[in-house]
């Protein structure tokens, strides 16, 4: 296993607020990291130290084999950023921006034009490729920027909450780019707020809560933590309740649960499909009619809630522009 970043030990204070607290994390190469979590969590603090950008109070930290404090001009010959916010000239044409990059990363005025017109092609952007930026949209900006950030043609890649405020087609083709680029090898550092982002896009998750690790993981290994699959059996009368409970205890992994007021019984399983057959059967030669029957897989968002006790929403904090207000996961 090779490591394009590992980090360990790291600490951040600004004043009394601690912002990170002990963070180790390991990312292998060619493979998204996901930092999930709400505003004010680490993750943005995070990215900027391993960016070069501010320095931990304490730990330690590599970047492509270099180390973040002591070797930083190596570390950023490696990496692309990608920040929470477009970092484009909005009085420049999209072509224009990209050719200033690759002008910055010492590319020749020939180079430059040629790797500008490359990813204008690649994002979908070369009809808009002489407008002003004023007049992009949303997604856009977000795919200039995020081009913009592989002028360089890095072999890590920091992606800071990248679809913050889009849409769903605009997120969906910015989750689509990067699938691709994790395809030819570049190793992602994702930040994201949203938890299905972290789902369709992370091969590992780093759940993080006030600066600390609360959870690791792949995706399944951690809705494994919240108790795996569960039935949802509605019937069609109240007074089939305690015994299709008492009927398909024996089915579950776990007791099944009535709730009153919807008429539904819980059933959590392990084999989920196989678990569904059993049900319908058992029921259907006991008579009991079934309004709505269905196999609900637990998400990331029992995951966090499970784990702290709240949704992915904060107040601004550390990693939330001022004045600005915290956002929940899914809108």
């Amino acid at each position: 296993m090779t490591l394009a970043i590992k980090a360990t030990g790291l600490t951040k204070k600004f004043g009394d607020v601690v912002a990170l607290n002990g963070i180790d994390i390991e990312v292998e190469e060619g493979t998204v990291l996901g930092l999930l979590g709400p505003n004010g969590s680490g993750k943005t603090t995070i990215v900027r130290i391993l960016a070069t950008l501010i320095q931990a109070d304490s730990g330690s930290a590599s970047v492509g084999g270099f180390n973040v404090a002591t070797q930083q001009d190596d570390v950023r010959n490696v990496i692309g950023l990608t920040g929470q916010y477009a970092a484009v000239d909005e009085y420049l044409t999209g072509r224009e921006n990209l050719e200033l990059f690759g002008r910055l990363f010492h590319l020749s005025k020939f180079d430059a034009a040629k790797r500008a017109a490359e990813l204008l092609d690649r994002f979908d952007l070369s009809d808009a490729a002489d407008r002003g930026i004023k007049g992009y949209s949303g997604g856009m900006r977000r795919r200039l920027d995020l081009a913009a950030s592989l002028i360089g043609r890095p072999n890590v890649l920091f992606l800071d909450e990248p679809t913050t405020g889009l849409d769903p087609r605009s997120r969906q083709g910015m989750w689509k780019v990067i699938e691709e680029l994790v395809s030819e090898g570049t190793t992602v550092l994702l930040t994201t707020q949203y938890l299905e982002e972290a789902d369709q896009l992370a091969n590992r998750i780093v759940v993080l809560d006030h600066g600390n690790v609360i959870a690791k993981g792949t995706s399944n290994e951690l809705k494994s933590q919240v108790g795996g699959d569960r039935i949802e059996i509605v019937v069609d009368r109240v007074s089939d309740l305690a015994k299709t409970a008492e009927l398909i205890n024996g089915i579950g992994s776990a007791p099944a649960t009535i709730e009153e007021v919807t008429k539904t019984v819980l059933l959590p399983v392990s084999g989920g499909s196989k678990a569904i057959v059993d049900v319908v059967r058992k029921l259907d030669e006991n008579n009991i009619v079934i309004a709505d029957i269905a196999l609900r897989r637990p998400t990331l968002d029992d995951v966090f809630l499970s784990l702290t006790g709240h949704i992915t929403e904060a107040t601004p904090t550390l990693d939330t522009p001022k004045g600005r207000r915290g956002r929940k996961a899914r809108r």
